[in-house]
This record gives C-alpha cells, sequence and structure tokens, in this order.
C-alpha cells in the first residue's frame, strides 16, 4: 500500500480558498502524481464558508478581517484533520503556506498587511505535535521533498 499524504485540498485545485478561488500548484500536482492523497481543508471542516473573509492568527487566536474570533472554527478543523490522518495512518502533510490553519514555519502576523512572523497555523501545529512531517508548496517548489 502507497503511502497516504495529507494535502491542502487548494493546492489540488478545490475552490475552498476563503476567496471562492484555489491555490493550485503544478508542481505539488507534479509531485504528487503516483502518490496516493487525502485532500483535506480545514477550514472548511471546521464549520467556515467559501467564501469567507480572510483571517489571520494572532496569538493563539484566529481573528477574521471584520474583527471576528474565528479560532473555535479553526481548532475544529484542525481536531478534524488530525482525525482523519490517525483513522488512514498519514504521517505527511503538503500544507498551504502562510494560511492561518496550514502555514509552517511562517504565517502572517494579525494585522492584515501582507508581514509574516515565525509561527504555525493551527492545523500545522497540531499536526507537528503528533509528529506529522509537513511541509509546503514552496518546500515542493524549492525541491524539498520528504526524508524517506
Amino acid at each position: 500500500m502507497k503511502e497516504r499524504i495529507l494535502v491542502s485540498a487548494c493546492l489540488l485545485g478545490v475552490n475552498c480558498k476563503y476567496n471562492g478561488s484555489n491555490n493550485e500548484n503544478k508542481a505539488v500536482l507534479e509531485y504528487l502524481r503516483d502518490k496516493d492523497i487525502i485532500p483535506i481543508c480545514p477550514e472548511i471542516m471546521g464549520g467556515l464558508t467559501t467564501p469567507r473573509n480572510p483571517s489571520e492568527r494572532l496569538n493563539d487566536k484566529v481573528i477574521s478581517n471584520d474583527n471576528l474570533d474565528v479560532t473555535e472554527n479553526f481548532k475544529r478543523g484542525a481536531l478534524e484533520t488530525l482525525k482523519l490522518a490517525e483513522k488512514l495512518g498519514c504521517k505527511k502533510a503538503i500544507l498551504k503556506s502562510k494560511s492561518p490553519s496550514c502555514g509552517s514555519n511562517y504565517i502572517y502576523d494579525g494585522t492584515f498587511k501582507g508581514n509574516l512572523i515565525k509561527g504555525d497555523g493551527i492545523t500545522a501545529e497540531l499536526l507537528k505535535k503528533q509528529n506529522i512531517s509537513i511541509l509546503t508548496e514552496k518546500d515542493i517548489e524549492n525541491n524539498i521533498t520528504f526524508m524517506l
């Protein structure tokens, strides 16, 4: 059986991005061509709609640009993603960079001005705590792949 990899659905071309579009990434699609993938969108899994207002992580909260606290939706989506990973034996994920859910190592700072800070999105943070390896589309574009 091939190893299963969680993948942010927006990177696969699914229109689940906050503005109703996607972040389809040719490098990710090519990398995943012969792999068993599990598409996920933690924000949708947490009960948010598409489209929705953009949100950014501010410390332990996630706030939308209209000042709505959507932290519980993001936490619920992270937990649902983890449950799916555990049920399907996923130990790796390719997630959307900079996202308040999926961002790994760098996320937007909560000011909605495009500033990046060191940190993880809510889902990426939870998955890392469970020893699930995470890459972003930027890693794949730079030919950084999972270690065997």
